[in-house]
């Protein structure tokens, strides 16, 4: 599968892992480095709600780039170091790769002016939405999606993205259903298996991409895995320890980009980042309480202890009292990475502090939160390492936060409801029953997973 296999943590202590420093920060053209030290918002905006046609493309574009001179505008008034934008493409600006190029180049163009004319540093990520979920879809690695999918990233990396990235949907026709069902093997067969051999795949093609076209293979995300649980636990609708175990099992599939060549920032609204940066040493950009604006979370804080970019994971351009959307995003970011980035430059310990506090302010309150913590992060990912295969990796991984959780629960240092005890034993007794040989797993799981949404054959299974 990937070409190289992490086999210890990137990081000897625990003091080395904060906000702003990676062990292997990434180099942009103009000189700006993630993870060398400083804190750079992230700011990432999209459209108000308008279709994407023919005959809009020119109003398209107008919006865009007039976002992105508010955003700089703003910035350059905050001394602002520098900054990245990302532009989450929406699916008409992926199936037809011209109109995400065009997008592109004229984003770029305003930044490049505004670094010529003020000196303000930054960098454009580009993400094409993953229209391999269409059911339309031949194959989840070749026929017209998978095609249309890599034109978008070359496209879009010719006409002067920085950085590509993608929130990959493999194994999401199976996820969904785990999901609602709190079916934890199913996440497991979704994440550890689909997933895996899917980033794979996909990521051995972006990187191609990258390096033909002199871009940055950044990172991936499992946020149509995990932050879905997120939002339905954040609801009520399922547990906050069964989304908290789904968590720590993306980080596995998250970390197939990283072997596959990503060299990082890893992808925002992707929180098993922070297990990505334990074990690669790559840059991870992430989001909190200033994503607000997009959806709300039980991790506001304790996500920016390692962040080496803090985002503010989408905002729509529309007119709110103090000006633009995108624009107020962009002042919360830069006050958010100037708190940080001034802790650092006051010292070690003063930065370990504020880390600390950010961790501690949230941790207690939800597992969710809990399985974030710097400590937590570094214990299960040294198990996650002790195993060879997506596969094993991501069942060491669930398995490690279900004991982890029960011992915080039982010594107090994270409060869950009462009725969501019983579920730790659950996911404990139906992770232990999974097979070890890999292949024993995959047929009991495809006669299990039978649905009009999930076609196994679109995955050579």
């Amino acid at each position: 599968m990937s070409s190289k296999r992490f086999e210890r943590l990137a990081y000897d202590s625990i003091d080395d892992f904060i906000y702003g420093i990676a062990k292997k920060p990434v180099v942009c053209k103009n000189g700006m480095v993630i993870g060398g030290g400083t804190v750079y918002p992230e700011i990432n905006f999209t459209l108000p709600p308008m279709p994407i046609t023919n005959e809009t493309i020119p109003e398209v574009i107008s919006q865009y780039r007039q976002i992105i001179k508010d955003v700089c505008k703003r910035a350059h008034e905050l001394y602002v170091p520098g900054f990245v934008a990302e532009i989450e493409l929406l699916p008409p600006a992926t199936y037809v790769p011209g109109w995400g190029a065009e997008i592109t180049k004229a984003v770029r163009e305003v930044m490049h002016d505004y670094e010529a004319k003020h000196g303000l540093k930054s960098a454009l990520r580009i993400t094409p939405v993953d229209i391999r979920e269409d059911s339309r879809s031949p194959h989840m690695w070749k026929g017209s999606h998978w095609e249309a999918l890599m034109k978008a990233l070359s496209d879009c990396a010719r006409a002067g993205a920085d950085m590509l990235a993608i929130e990959s949907i493999g194994g999401k026709d199976v996820h969904d259903e785990a999901n609602i069902y709190c079916e934890i093997d199913k996440s497991l067969f979704a994440l550890g298996i689909l997933g895996a051999r899917d980033m794979s795949k996909l990521w051995s093609g972006i990187c191609g991409i990258a390096a033909d076209t002199g871009t940055i293979a950044s990172g991936d995300t499992a946020c149509g895995f995990a932050n879905t649980a997120m939002v339905l636990a954040d609801r009520g609708m399922i547990p906050k320890v069964f989304s908290a175990v789904v968590r720590v099992i993306s980080a596995v599939r998250s970390l197939v980009a990283v072997e596959e060549g990503a060299v990082g920032p890893h992808k925002d609204c992707g929180y098993e980042g922070v297990y990505v940066k334990a074990i690669t040493g790559i840059p991870v950009s992430l989001e909190g309480k200033s994503s607000a604006c997009a959806h709300l979370s039980p991790v506001g804080n304790i996500a920016a202890c390692a962040a080496d970019l803090w985002s503010n994971e989408s905002v729509q351009n529309i007119k709110l009292l103090a000006g633009m959307a995108p624009t107020i995003s962009m002042e919360q970011l830069a006050y958010d990475c100037r708190l940080m980035n001034t802790a650092a430059q006051s010292g070690r310990q003063n930065a370990l502090l504020l880390r600390d506090w950010l961790c501690e302010s949230d941790s207690r309150y939800d597992p969710q939160a809990y399985v974030l913590r710097p400590d937590v992060v570094f214990a299960i990912s040294e198990e996650i390492i002790k195993e060879d295969t997506p596969y094993r990796r991501s069942k060491a991984a669930a398995l490690a936060a279900v004991n982890g959780l029960r011992r915080a629960v039982k010594n107090g240092s994270v409060t869950i409801d009462s009725r969501e005890s019983s579920w730790l034993d659950t996911m404990e007794t139906h992770l232990e029953s999974v097979p070890d040989d890999e292949e024993q797993f995959i047929s009991e799981m495809l006669e299990r997973c039978e649905s009009d949404k999930f076609d196994p054959k679109k995955y050579d299974l």
